[in-house]
């Protein structure tokens, strides 16, 4: 069903407790996980859309849940205003992204849930709770990472500030150097983040950082170039072969790592941040202790180099400071992300086993909405705050109305 307001929403959980059915929110289906799946009610989200409130002097915006990213993005723009970071697509709703744990890459700000200020989600008893930092904190502490477990989200406020301008520089780098000098690369910039090609000794970097302008943008031909005919139409070519002959995926690896040119750019934050991804492919992530991040990354450069295993997919590094959100995928500790893709279609599990066991052996954390295999037990040893979230689920909703399979292997009975 698809509610048109908070209220509606409420009715809707009410009625579903009646009937004994369980219900699920869904945003634009992003998630690699079944974290959205259910038997019971389905909420859509698509007319809970819009911005409910700007508060300039508070410097926050109070948006409803099903807004998508894009339209956030466009509309706090042409206010003047900005999110302070984010990923690096914009496709899905604000309460989906916050729920699983999206984020960007920074030195200082990173997760897109830790930049809200406060929230208002419809309970297991059809009750609406606001929280923030002074009303109800326990709740707030765990529902901005809150896989859809404790309620339904029916409006977010996040924390904005005026427009501002970055520059990013791209460029290529190798490996050895990139892995060398990676504390110094994420100290010395604002948000860093880079693309390892596999069987190759190649990588693209990305540094974003705040500029007093002017404004330049790419070109809209060097644009189009890089960002749609080379990252998307003959990358998509080249999966393509890979996929159909995957003993020339190392020679496509040495062409592709090098397709991509240093460039420089500047311009307002979500046109910098956020790219077009029009290739599909599955996706795991782990988060590990940002100390580990290189040794872990060099495991894995070990495991295909080795191994029968042809990637023809980059490797993603980004990183996050450590946050207070119970299942923030960044709580507690300062982190790194490091992400695996296999073009749609590849045989992954092979890959995401192999990567996944050299993950968890630096106490890694998954992704919530990315393939992986961990559940309850192991994660309780991840998060020290696990069996706070577990209380609080116990408390707000006990008798699972909000729980599918995903969430009775991540989260347990």
């Amino acid at each position: 069903m698809t509610p048109a307001s908070a209220e509606e929403l409420a009715d809707a959980v009410r009625a579903a407790a009646a009937d004994g059915l369980k219900v699920k929110p869904v945003g634009t289906g992003h998630s690699f996980t079944a974290a959205a799946v259910t038997d019971g009610v389905l909420i859509r989200p698509d007319l809970l859309t819009g911005i409910r409130a700007i508060d300039r002097e508070a410097g926050t915006v109070t948006v409803e849940a099903g807004t998508p990213l894009k339209r956030l993005n466009v509309a706090l723009a042409r206010e003047g205003l900005s999110l302070t970071n984010m990923g690096d697509i914009m496709e899905q709703t604000v309460a989906g992204a916050t729920s699983t744990g999206t984020h960007g890459t920074g030195r200082d700000s990173a997760a897109t849930a830790a930049q809200i200020r406060a929230m208002e989600l419809v309970l297991a008893d059809g009750s609406l709770l606001s929280c923030s930092e002074k009303e109800n904190a326990e709740v707030f502490a765990a529902a901005r990472v809150g896989l859809g477990a404790l309620g339904v989200v029916t409006a977010i406020t996040f924390a904005v500030e005026p427009v501002f301008l970055l520059t990013a520089r791209e460029e290529p780098m190798p490996f050895d150097r990139v892995t060398a000098d990676f504390e110094e690369l994420y100290a010395e910039n604002e948000h860093f983040e880079f693309y390892w090609f596999p069987h190759t000794g190649n990588c693209n970097t990305k540094r974003n950082n705040r500029s007093a302008g002017p404004a330049a943008p790419p070109g809209r031909v060097s644009a189009w170039v890089e960002d749609e005919l080379l990252s998307n139409g003959v990358f998509q070519v080249a999966c393509s072969v890979g996929r159909a002959f995957p003993a020339a995926v190392p020679a496509i690896a040495q062409v592709s790592s090098r397709a991509l040119s240093a460039r420089t750019y500047t311009d307002i934050p979500y046109k910098v941040f956020t790219s077009p991804r029009r290739v599909r492919f599955m996706e795991m992530e782990y988060a590990v202790p940002r100390e580990a991040a290189v040794a872990a990354l060099r495991e894995v450069k070990a495991l295909i180099e080795r191994s029968p295993l042809r990637v023809g997919f980059p490797v993603e590094v980004r990183t996050a400071p450590a946050d207070d959100i119970a299942l923030s995928t960044a709580s507690g500790r300062d982190t790194a992300y490091i992400a695996v893709h296999l073009y749609r279609g590849t045989p992954y599990q092979a890959y995401f086993t192999a990567v996944e066991r050299i993950m968890t052996a630096h106490g890694g954390r998954p992704h919530w909405g990315k393939v992986h295999t961990r559940d309850a037990e192991y994660l309780a040893g991840v998060y020290p705050r696990f069996a706070e979230f577990t209380a609080l689920r116990d408390r707000l909703d006990p008798e699972r109305r909000f729980a599918n399979d995903y969430l009775r292997r991540v989260l347990g009975e």
